[in-house]
């Protein structure tokens, strides 16, 4: 989608959907956009980054924004660039992250014109914001699990916490990449050319992206601890089962045992009593119960 904008002081901000660069390979000499920046917005691998070109002043933002679009049981993040030139912001965006255009034409629809670089950390701003709705979803479902997981341990429910910490994990390595590149953008040297509007924003979209890498640390460390705790639940439910199968097993080896000795082919005691039968069960429940007892003992003292 191509979006042309007014901003402040003759400046403009400009919309260009990735597609347009597969399409048509004179677009970034339109607008001056080197090669590298075009591989940096059309590789969905990107992380979060910041690049200055000394010789013309254009610096590259590249942002992870929230991936709504997603058909997988977890969220993901993308990145998106931004482009800074003199007087002019250019967003590459695709059908993935065409909210975040959508956020920021509402942005300049609402406000008076601002500079430049007040938009970019506006728009960074709002970038931030969009994640708490999505953070709180995880953690309200993270305490439905969780009940659920207490009444009863079931695949379903584990795969469901397993596809919420696979989920934390993108979006806390995200947030933390989005602070590091406001810090890097802090002890650059184009902090220092910014004006108090535009520091005041940055600080802004500093204070949200410090607040969003806290609250998404915090759940996921949650998450691994409930993870690890089911994990270990697990683990003691089938020691249980093990300890209840091995029992089973040598009560059955002493009936075994039993039988088989009358079994044999050889004169043998009671061979010629008509109620040896019933010798060998009350000889057998009798070495059962002792032996159940045993064990209980010895599975109780581990």
């Amino acid at each position: 989608m191509f979006l042309e904008r007014k901003l402040k002081d003759q400046s403009v901000w400009i919309n260009i959907d990735s597609d347009s660069f597969k399409k048509n390979a004179r677009i970034y000499q339109d607008y001056e956009i080197d090669k590298e920046t075009i591989e940096y917005a059309l590789d969905k691998n990107e992380r979060a980054h910041m690049d200055y070109n000394r010789e013309n002043g254009t610096v590259v933002f590249i942002y992870n924004v929230l991936n709504l679009a997603t058909d997988k049981e977890y969220y993901e993040t993308i990145p998106m660039t931004f482009v800074v030139q003199q007087g002019r912001l250019i967003t590459i965006s695709n059908q993935d992250n065409a909210y975040v255009v959508d956020m920021m034409k509402a942005y300049t629809e609402h406000h008076e014109p601002v500079s430049v670089y007040k938009f970019l950390f506006a728009s960074l701003e709002l970038i931030s914001n969009s994640y708490y709705p999505v953070v709180e979803r995880m953690d309200k479902r993270k305490d439905e699990i969780n009940a659920l997981l207490r009444q009863t341990t079931t695949k379903k429910h584990l795969f469901a916490l397993s596809d919420l910490e696979t989920s934390m994990v993108y979006l806390l390595a995200a947030a933390k990449q989005n602070h590091m590149l406001l810090e890097h953008i802090k002890s650059h040297g184009i902090y220092r050319r910014f004006d108090e509007l535009e520091t005041e924003q940055f600080e802004d979209a500093m204070i949200e992206a410090r607040q969003l890498v806290s609250m998404t640390d915090l759940i996921a460390q949650v998450l691994s601890q409930l993870s690890g705790s089911y994990n270990n639940i697990l683990n003691n439910n089938l020691n249980d089962n093990l300890t209840v199968l091995t029992i089973i097993s040598v009560l059955l080896a002493v009936l075994a045992v039993i039988t088989g000795f009358f079994g044999m082919n050889v004169p043998l005691p009671l061979s010629n009593d008509k109620n040896a039968w019933i010798y060998i069960v009350v000889i057998s429940l009798i070495i059962w119960g002792l032996l159940t007892k045993l064990l209980k003992w010895l599975a109780n003292k581990k």
